[in-house]
């Protein structure tokens, strides 16, 4: 089923961003890439919180951030309240932080793994839905340590 997808990345994941766009766009998916445009230096938190905003903005859709290995994207992904964001690097973890943690953002590193498992990655993640039930719980309780949460 064809998905709403929101991506950006920041200089050193742009080739893969690309490639990315380029495969969910055969697909069918409603791509909006949020950029860069070029490999020129960029701030990876500043793509992180565009496609985030987004993503929160628009019901039923996913985002997509690239940056080197992954990891400052899904950092900065996930201080914003509302995004699950997960690192994911192979299909596995795809499937299941879409089953079971309801995952809205998925984080790929392009200096980590190739755009053929990137492109297997991306699939699963669309493709996988939110299994709810005893997991809804859980997330339930992720929400609840956002900003306005007292610990």
């Amino acid at each position: 089923m064809p998905k709403t997808v929101f991506i950006g990345s920041d200089h050193a994941g742009v080739s893969l961003k690309a490639a990315m766009v380029e495969h969910l766009r055969a697909a069918g998916h409603d791509v909006t890439d949020l950029g860069p445009a070029d490999a020129k230096s960029v701030d990876y938190p500043d793509y992180a919180k565009a496609v985030c905003a987004k993503v929160l903005d628009t019901p039923g859709c996913a985002g997509i951030l690239i940056c080197g290995t992954g990891i400052g994207m899904s950092m900065a992904a996930n201080r914003m309240p509302g995004i699950r964001a997960a690192l994911c690097v192979n299909e596995y973890l795809a499937r299941m932080t879409r089953l079971h943690n309801d995952a809205n953002v998925l984080c790929l590193g392009e200096r980590v793994i190739g755009t053929g498992l990137a492109a297997s990655i991306v699939d699963v993640f669309l493709a996988t839905d939110f299994e709810g039930g005893r997991h809804q719980r859980r997330v339930d309780l992720i929400e609840s340590c956002g900003l306005a949460a007292s610990l």
